[in-house]
């Protein structure tokens, strides 16, 4: 029997299940998805090493380099698995491209099942680091924290150190006596050390913080600088002269001025010592000097009436202590000529003897022959109006010529000459004393406080001067006044009279008992 050739209809049959299997299976393949090895990275519901990828998804095999902190060395970890579908998946791939801080690669595939199992990604030379690049790293920031640790915590131990030895200073000098330069005492001969005798040096005070050590009683006046406190230190009175915050440079001169080298002197106001107090809210500049009770001369002249012995005694008195402050004393440690500036009966003190002495400081200026050099201070204000000197009050005085500066305080001297003269009582033809009641100088013809036109219109340009009693010229002593006191306010400074030479006049004056005033 001759072989049957098979019939087109049955090939025909046959390719039709050929392809309705392969059909089948893409179907399946599409419903199932992609089959990936998975190592490290595998889901929940993977199992033999396996996971199904989504739709549009991708197999992986990655390598990352990591460093064992047990055995200190870099080691290779390889991951397979199944990406995320979509986008996604896709850079996920690509995420070789950029660099990463631990050395990385990736490699993706979905041409089949598992075909990531033999995928081997590999890392470029330079992704790959070395234990020695690592450790240089490691001690790179070692020794950029140590150096700077350490420096900071030697900062702060040497911080501690200088702030303790600086208490341990302080408490030190605290405990320590201080010697403060102090003038010729009356009222505090106890406290005062043996000087060396030559002059040339002020006895020494050994004293604490003495702002700490005194008590303020009460105060006893005002000034425009500050105001005078009564004070007791160490059981004795002092006055205490408590500056304005704004009068500060008053202050400071003043204490220069007095703890100038010789300036002892038994009428001049007697210094103790100088100093700074803190009250929390503000600061007090403080003055330590002798405390008379009789205070100012111009507050004495008011409720005393004067004989001739004690007018000649105050007047006397002002005259050596003006004379000393205008002289130069040659030496070693010389004494500069120095001007008061603003001298005034409110300026000058009265001691229990019956003698002055001048004070106030603050605008004094020194002058030393040798270097032809005046020291004004940094002071910038000016003396009392009522007081000041006709060249003054026209600007025409020399402020660079000394004794132009020493006439313009003997003019003011003699102002304070009249106010003692006219506070001395005289015979009358009766049996009573004649005496003028207190007047400031000009006090008839400028207002209480004058203004710098005022002073000038009568002093300058009018020309006058305080008015002469007639009872002067009817006894010699205050004949006598009345001529000094005259010859001191000349208009032409040059014609006044010197400290000096108002001294020995008065030294020569006798009183009617037959008393010389020495």
């Amino acid at each position: 029997m001759a072989a049957m050739a098979p019939s087109p209809g049955r090939e025909v049959d046959r390719y039709g299940v050929v392809l309705l299997v392969l059909c089948l299976l893409a179907l399946c393949q599409e419903a199932w998805g992609l089959v990936c090895y998975c190592e490290l990275s595998c889901p929940d519901q993977s199992f033999n090493g396996t996971c199904v990828a989504k739709p549009d998804s991708f197999c992986f095999s990655s390598i990352i380099k990591e460093y064992d902190i047990e055995t200190k060395e870099w080691r290779e970890l390889r991951t397979f698995g199944c990406l995320g579908s979509g986008e996604l998946g896709y850079m996920q791939c690509q995420a070789y491209l950029v660099k990463h801080q631990l050395p990385k690669n990736i490699s993706c595939c979905n041409d089949y099942d598992r075909c990531n199992e033999m995928l081997r990604p590999s890392l470029s030379p330079e992704q790959i680091p070395t234990v020695h690049s690592s450790r240089s790293f490691l001690e790179s920031i070692l020794l950029v924290t140590l150096p700077l640790a350490f420096v900071l915590v030697l900062a702060l131990i040497m911080t501690v150190w200088f702030r303790y030895r600086q208490k341990e200073a302080d408490a030190r000098a605290y405990n320590k006596p201080k010697p403060v330069n102090i003038g010729n005492s009356e009222t505090l001969p106890d406290l005062l050390e043996v000087s060396s005798g030559s002059g040339s040096g002020l006895p020494l005070l050994v004293q604490r913080t003495i702002a700490k050590q005194i008590n303020l009683v009460h105060s006893v006046g005002k000034g425009r600088y500050g105001e005078v406190w009564l004070g007791r230190w160490r059981g004795e009175k002092v006055a205490v002269k408590i500056f304005f915050t704004t009068d500060e440079a008053s202050w400071f001169r003043e204490t220069e001025i007095y703890q100038t080298v010789l300036l002892r002197h038994e009428n001049i106001l007697c210094y103790i010592a100088a100093d700074i107090k803190g009250t929390g809210s503000m600061t007090q500049m403080l003055l330590i000097t002798d405390y008379h009770p009789l205070g100012s001369l111009y507050d004495y002249l008011q409720k005393t009436t004067l004989n001739y012995y004690s007018m000649v005694r105050l007047s006397l008195s002002i005259a050596c202590g003006l004379c000393h402050l205008h002289t130069e004393i040659f030496g070693t440690k010389g004494k500069p000529a120095i001007a008061h500036r603003d001298i005034k009966s409110k300026n000058i003190l009265v001691k229990r003897n019956g003698e002055c002495c001048i004070a106030d400081f603050g605008l004094a200026v020194k002058y030393v022959s040798e270097n032809n050099e005046l020291d004004f201070g940094t002071n910038p204000k000016v003396g009392t109006r009522r007081y000041m000197a006709p060249e003054v009050l026209n600007d025409t005085l020399n402020m660079s010529c000394f004794e132009s500066l020493k006439m313009a305080d003997m003019y003011s001297f003699g102002l304070v000459l009249w106010e003692i003269a006219r506070r001395c009582a005289s015979e009358s033809g009766s049996k009573y004393l004649l005496v003028d009641e207190y007047q400031l100088p000009y006090g008839d013809l400028v207002p209480p406080d004058p203004s710098f036109d005022d002073m000038h219109e009568v002093v300058c340009k009018r020309g006058l001067r305080p008015d002469i009693p007639l009872r002067w010229s009817c006894n010699e002593v205050l004949k006598t006044m009345s001529k000094v006191t005259q010859e001191c306010w000349h208009a032409i400074p040059a014609a006044r009279l010197t400290a000096l030479r108002v001294k020995k006049t008065l030294y020569r004056l006798h009183v009617p008992d037959g008393t010389k005033i020495v």
